[in-house]
């Protein structure tokens, strides 16, 4: 599968996924009553040159392509979860400080740390491959972006010891730690999901906290013929990209003494007031979003 290539770029591999993304967050942004504004969504899209062709607003998507309109309203609906974890999470609840060290695992084209109002003092580490980053940088610096804290790009692959680079580029241990992991985890085998949360639980200090999306049975989903049909549309093989591991980051973690909750992306529908259509809606609304704890 496509997990085990090595230094892919925004436009292979799973890299072009996250291009995906900035498109679907480019036509949702552009909408009147968009649940996420990205500003620089768009201009990833333009600037990859990708031999996929991807919408950079929503007058791109004809009425007929219900992909690009489902992936819109589900990443819609994501990032705004999202976005909303991240910034309560550097709150201050009861008096205390909340967390001022927030970590991005495979941060990919992901502008929050730009687009956030971020307390002055959150560290935002942003983790991915180089070339990825290296990508992201030129096109924020072209569009004259500036962080809404701290940033510090973290170029490393995830299969290699990403714990020591993360340490190196001055991530401390001993702080509480908001970790995000958007978009990665239906791409791993089990054993590297296994390693990405043992490892994240060894760094984390009492109440860090956690979000991570996963799919379950989205391998199955995938492989129904009409599903896979409908997604053509995109121009990306998710099939071969996808994971088919059954993987339950909940239980893992609530095994390791997190407290987890956990919300599905039907949920959120109805809580922003969107829906999705028939077209997709299965493989979409198995979506689960958890957020948890460290005790």
């Amino acid at each position: 599968m496509a997990y085990e290539l090595r230094d892919w770029d925004i436009v292979s591999g799973v890299g072009i996924t996250a291009l995906g993304v900035a498109a679907a967050r480019a036509v949702e942004t552009s909408r009147d009553d968009a649940l996420v504004r990205d500003p620089y969504a768009a201009e990833f899209v333009r600037a990859a040159e990708s031999p996929v062709p991807m919408p950079t607003g929503a007058g791109d998507v004809a009425h007929d392509e219900h992909c690009w309109s489902l992936m819109s309203v589900f990443l819609g609906l994501r990032s705004r979860f999202l976005d909303e974890y991240l910034l309560d999470s550097c709150a201050e609840p009861a008096g205390a400080s909340g967390t001022r060290q927030i970590v991005l695992l495979a941060a990919g084209l992901d502008s929050r740390t730009f687009r956030l109002p971020w307390p002055e003092d959150a560290v935002v580490y942003e983790v991915d491959q180089p070339r990825v980053l290296e990508f992201k940088d030129d096109v924020l610096a072209r569009s004259g972006a500036e962080p809404g804290c701290t940033r510090r790009a973290v170029p490393v692959d995830l299969r290699d010891d990403w714990a020591a680079a993360l340490r190196g580029s001055g991530f401390d241990p001993g702080a509480p730690t908001s970790w995000l992991a958007e978009g990665l985890m239906p791409y791993l085998p089990a054993d590297a999901a296994e390693r990405l949360l043992t490892t994240v639980h060894e760094l984390s200090a009492p109440g860090s906290t956690i979000a991570v999306e996963y799919l379950p049975g989205a391998g199955s989903a995938l492989a129904d013929s009409s599903v896979a049909s409908r997604l053509t549309g995109l121009g990306i093989d998710l099939a071969s990209l996808l994971s088919d591991a059954d993987y339950d980051p909940s239980a893992r973690l609530a095994e390791r003494g997190w407290a987890v909750d956990e919300v599905t992306a039907e949920q959120l529908a109805e809580r922003y007031g969107r829906s999705f259509d028939d077209d997709l809606a299965e493989l979409a609304g198995n979506g689960r979003y958890l957020t948890a704890r460290k005790r």
